[in-house]
């Protein structure tokens, strides 16, 4: 089993926490900040129910893809139901035209950025501001969608031999990374495992780092270090080391607590946190999510909850091309079994806490989604389940106090969703563009499911 102390070298928690609320506090002066496991603004506990809205720097650019008169909207709807914190990425890396990757990429080679993309991160954080809302910002992704870990190996040149998911024992050689729909996930998994083991391309995620970080606002003048519409910067979305060994581990938690140091030593007054989906991420290793959460520079725990993807409600977990259809007098899984995705999130939930309790670092449930009633895709298609599901997690925040946040995936809003996967400037929804298009989705017209976060922030 991993141990804390092989990468920490006997730190305890009490000197994190020391460490924490020393060199790597921050002020108050509109910033949010973490005291005694608690978020706070200036003096006032800060709690919140937001949303996932990864494409905000597209939407809000002048390019293709682009459509800041949509993203306006959609940020008015949100502050309308109570939505003030958004979880937004900063932009996708690689080479363009791969199935299943987000278009457009922000940085298309290592250092060459698409400007026109920079503007509209630079333009989202601007209305973010003015409607006293904030964001989570994430650099990087260890799943392919947006490039992450898989670009930064094929800017460095790496080449692999990997395991073959078919049975066989075959290795499988790939010169770039393995696209998951074509290839495999379990090839795509065993290759970009090796980014952690790999200090090119880890040198070259960290030049991203410092880039992003002390930029300014080409529109409010203001560096990102002092933006009130910033709560946080984060390392990567559901970053891994995707392999359940020592090596891996360590190397795992050395990445995450240079990154954290890096951002720290580069922008004082905001938090930082991991991205993790917690044990799941972890290779179910709650000792290694603890370790990554209890770095001296991580502000705070995240995870994150699928009950579809994770096989907590049957069949409808795996192969996303494939035929789900459930016939029209089969009973609705998506329906009856959401009492047992309640009961599993309720248990992940509980472990995360206690591993983490007296650390003081406050936990936010930074994804959860479920979908539709019979696994339908449409806006305006019944959500019982969902809905079902969102009270149930809202009622954990509530009346429990073991989470701080939450943030649910994700935010479709007023998307005109043309294809079940998506296409080439189709309208962004939340769901990645592998995924069914309006899978975990909330919509503008989900009157009922918006009616449950209204009341939610209303509490």
């Amino acid at each position: 089993m991993f141990r804390l102390q092989d990468s920490l070298k006997g730190v305890l928690c009490s000197f994190l926490l020391l460490v924490v609320f020393s060199s790597c506090a921050t002020n108050d002066k509109g910033f949010v900040t973490v005291r005694e496991g608690k978020f706070y603004l200036a003096d006032k506990e800060y709690r919140f129910v937001g949303t996932n809205l990864w494409y905000g720097a597209i939407l809000g650019s002048e390019g293709k893809g682009g459509n800041r008169q949509r993203l306006v909207k959609e940020l008015d709807d949100m502050k309308a139901i109570g939505i003030d914190n958004v979880r937004v990425l900063v932009g996708g890396d690689g080479r363009d035209g791969i199935p299943s990757h987000i278009a457009p990429k922000l940085q298309s080679e290592p250092g060459v950025y698409n400007d026109t993309l920079l503007a509209g991160l630079d333009y989202l954080m601007m209305e973010l501001e003015k409607r006293d809302m904030r964001a989570v910002l994430y650099f990087n992704n260890a799943w392919e969608w947006s490039g992450g870990y898989g670009a930064y190996l094929d800017w460095v040149g790496f080449k692999g031999d990997v395991q073959s998911s078919d049975g066989t024992g075959e290795m499988k050689h790939f010169d770039l990374t393995p696209v998951p729909t074509l290839d495999g996930w379990w090839e795509y998994m065993q290759y970009v495992s090796n980014f952690i083991l790999n200090d090119k391309a880890k040198q070259l995620a960290e030049n991203h780092v410092r880039y992003i970080v002390t930029r300014t606002n080409r529109y409010t003048g203001e560096a990102y270090k002092d933006s009130k519409a910033l709560m946080a910067w984060e390392i990567a979305n559901e970053p891994r080391c995707f392999v359940n060994d020592s090596l891996h581990k360590a190397k795992f938690v050395e990445w995450i607590d240079s990154q954290s140091q890096l951002i720290k030593s580069l922008d004082p007054n905001h938090l930082v946190t991991t991205g993790s989906e917690g044990k799941h991420g972890c290779e179910e290793d709650i000792a290694l999510f603890k370790a990554i959460h209890t770095l001296p520079c991580i502000d705070y725990a995240c995870i994150h909850i699928w009950p579809n993807n994770w096989g907590w409600i049957g069949k409808f977990n795996q192969n996303y091309d494939a035929d789900k259809t459930i016939a029209a007098d089969a009973p609705d899984p998506i329906v009856d079994n959401v009492r047992a995705a309640c009961d599993s999130t309720k248990a992940y939930i509980d472990e995360a806490y206690e591993a983490l309790r007296g650390c003081g670092r406050p936990i936010v449930l930074e994804e959860f989604g479920y979908p539709r009633d019979r696994f339908l895709f449409s806006s305006g298609s019944p959500t019982k389940g969902r809905d079902t599901y969102y009270k149930y997690v809202f009622s954990i925040i509530r009346e429990t106090g073991r989470i701080a946040g939450c943030n649910f995936w994700g935010w479709g809003g007023r998307a005109d969703v043309e294809h079940t996967i998506w296409q080439r400037w189709d309208d962004y929804v939340c769901d990645p563009a592998q995924e069914e298009q309006g899978l975990n989705s909330v919509f503008a017209n989900d009157k009922t499911t918006l009616e449950i976060i209204r009341e939610m922030n209303e509490d």
